[in-house]
């Protein structure tokens, strides 16, 4: 009987262990001062209202891999190790592997990028940014990160089927800029975790607004190719293709349904057949509904003033698991319809945290 009970606790303790699904989120915290340290100041200072809510909303979804578009950088790290911190001190969970590559945010480019006859602008620099690394990317994560490939230097025109702006047939702003700009005004990155049930591939961008030009519509084409680099990966028209499992997440910028912006590049990314649309969703969202949209307002991820004075609420804030390897738990946006938090959100950014839960296949 005695060596029957062994037998039988020792097969038990051979059966392998349910592993814990793994939480990935997206969230564009707005962390952009308006110069070089002068973030890392506010967070070594301890009293900013919009770091203290934003770090309350991380603490929340308690992700196990974060990605934060929309913050600064400094080639040091510095910034990066002091925000880790201060989420960990509110209480999110511990992030000792972070990575955040230099960016094309605030990157000069020495040309005149947006045909206003000058070349130290904001918009002079490869990406958006009155300074280097102004509203740039962070990845952080509980797990080990390897930055596997890093396409941030990609020039748009190499993008295969890429379409830069002209105006009647003229290339915009000059055939030099156009043959010097690059594809991502922030990054786009393929990295490599180390989860415990196995490596997991993160697929990490931010692609910029499509407003905020001319009729040449330089943004909303580079915003709409921004997008679909990720299908040319995949295609394998950009070196070899990701092999599942992986998630692509980060800010598209962009509403499949609603708002400015060439949707159908959105719309198509949604509906790959490589990948899984988990449709996040939240209370907050439906509740502050914009009743001309005719997007499905559960899903939105963005908190803005209705048209005229702004573009609506719309869902521009993505984490999208690839169809094989992984399976989808759960799915949500931090955004409450009232209580503390919901304040705490609003507090932070117009953005809300997208979160993921995933099991590896």
């Amino acid at each position: 009987m005695r060596g029957a009970r062994l037998g039988a606790l020792l097969s038990t303790l051979a059966l392998p262990l349910t592993a814990e699904p793994i939480r990935i989120a997206s969230y564009d915290p707005e962390l952009s001062r308006d110069g070089p340290g002068l973030l890392l100041r506010d967070l070594q200072r301890g009293e900013d209202p919009q770091i203290a809510a934003m770090a309350r909303i991380v603490a929340h979804a308690a992700p196990d891999i974060l990605l934060l578009t929309g913050v600064d950088r400094d080639a040091q790290g510095a910034t990066l190790d002091a925000l880790a911190a201060r989420l960990q001190a509110e209480g999110a969970p511990d992030y000792p592997y972070r990575l955040a590559p230099p960016s094309n945010a605030g990157l000069a480019s020495g040309l005149d990028l947006d045909g206003d006859g000058r070349i130290d602008g904001a918009r002079d620099s490869h990406g958006y940014g009155r300074f280097t690394g102004d509203g740039a990317m962070a990845l952080l994560s509980r797990f080990p990160l390897r930055l596997e490939r890093d396409l941030t230097g990609l020039l748009w025109r190499d993008l295969p089927g890429a379409e830069q702006p002209a105006i009647e047939g003229t290339p915009f702003p000059s055939a030099e800029a156009q043959a010097a700009r690059r594809l991502s005004s922030a990054g786009h990155w393929v990295v490599r975790a180390e989860t415990p049930s196995g490596p997991l591939r993160l697929l990490a961008f931010a692609a910029t607004p499509p407003v905020f030009d001319g009729p040449e519509d330089l943004n909303g084409l580079r915003n709409r190719d921004e997008i679909r680099l990720w299908p040319r990966l995949m295609d394998g028209d950009l070196g070899p293709a990701p092999a599942p499992p992986f998630v692509i997440l980060g800010l598209a910028n962009l509403d499949p349904a609603d708002g400015e912006g060439r949707r159908d590049a959105m719309r198509a990314l949604l509906d790959d057949p490589r990948l899984v649309d988990p449709l996040p969703g939240s209370e907050g969202g439906r509740a502050a509904a914009d009743p001309a949209h005719a997007g499905d307002p559960s899903h939105d991820t963005a908190d803005w003033d209705a048209p005229p004075d702004g573009p609506g609420n719309l869902r521009v804030d993505y984490v999208l698991p690839s169809r094989g390897g992984l399976a989808v738990i759960d799915a949500g946006v931090v955004w409450p319809a009232t209580g503390p938090l919901a304040e705490a959100a609003a507090r932070a950014a117009a953005h809300r945290l997208v979160w993921v839960d995933l099991e590896l296949e």
